[in-house]
């Protein structure tokens, strides 16, 4: 057999098997590598790419080889799991860069990192000015984490004692023009109900590139033609608009009537939905 022809068939089956240990080793050695599974990482894709290439190289003891370092990962795993001294020898700890709105310039020194690199990873946060920060730490598998200062911290709904609704996420029910049944089932939605609001959009399913479904119920439209503008659902503050002119016309009926007991009456109804629109108005809103 030519030697060209060798290294294809080599190449492919190392491709095979590379893909398939990869698949096995799960997401984590691709996006969150620590230091042992990198170094495993590199090992592997060596060890294949020399077996490929060396025609006089023996196929079963490069397999093996990659077996024993594909293997090597969860045995560390295991064990880390069960010993924090050797998960930290292994994975690594995480450094802290501030601590105390202060820079810890001695973790930055050990990391060796500079100080430019550390505002450029603040910057990557959205974080500019550096007095902002409280807490900041670079984690064991690089990732780099920021906690702002109480009075820089975002308001939530929990700080104005707000309640608000559980939120499901989107639901993708159309892509490239067909309807996915089962997202679509997920929201507790059905196909009648997607050509309703279709229909009302003035749009036809075979125009649609993507589609999603929020737990309220609204639907957002991504045309194939990008010069083409579908509107935004209308439904919820059409419904804002229509209880604010209730509350209104409820006012006036208090202030137009000469009937102590109607006055009365309008007024305390007024005043009902008023709180229930207070209750309402940030969900309604968009």
């Amino acid at each position: 057999m030519p030697d060209w022809i060798e290294i294809l068939l080599r190449s492919l089956f190392f491709l095979i098997v590379l893909f398939v240990i990869t698949k096995v080793l799960g997401k984590k050695q691709l996006s969150q590598l620590s230091f042992f599974e990198y170094v495993t990482g590199i090992t592997i894709g060596n060890v294949g790419a020399e077996l490929a290439t060396k025609v006089e190289g023996n196929i079963i003891h490069g397999v093996l080889s990659i077996l024993v370092f594909a293997i090597a990962p969860f045995i560390a795993g295991s064990i880390s799991l069960k010993s924090k001294t050797f998960r930290d020898l292994v994975e690594g700890k995480a450094s802290v860069f501030i601590k105390d709105g202060k820079v810890m310039e001695d973790n930055l020194k050990k990391e060796k990192y500079t100080i430019d690199e550390l505002l450029a990873l603040l910057r990557k946060k959205d974080v500019f000015d550096i007095s902002e920060v409280e807490f900041a730490l670079l984690e064991a598998n690089g990732d780099f984490s920021v906690m702002l200062k109480k009075q820089n911290q975002p308001i939530t709904a929990k700080d104005l004692n707000l309640s608000v609704a559980a939120v499901k996420e989107p639901q993708t029910i159309i892509m490239d023009g067909s309807i996915l049944d089962e997202p679509l089932s997920t929201i507790g939605l059905n196909r009648n109900w997607l050509h309703t609001e279709l229909d009302k959009l003035g749009v036809i399913l075979e125009n649609v590139f993507l589609a999603q479904a929020n737990s309220n119920g609204e639907l957002t439209v991504d045309l194939f033609d990008d010069k083409l503008k579908v509107p935004s659902p209308q439904e919820k503050p059409l419904m804002l608009a229509t209880l604010k002119k209730c509350q209104a016309d409820l006012e006036l009926f208090a202030l137009g009537t000469e009937s102590k007991e109607a006055k009365e009456m309008f007024s305390k109804n007024s005043e009902k939905l008023q709180k229930a629109i207070d209750g309402v108005a940030h969900i309604l809103r968009n």
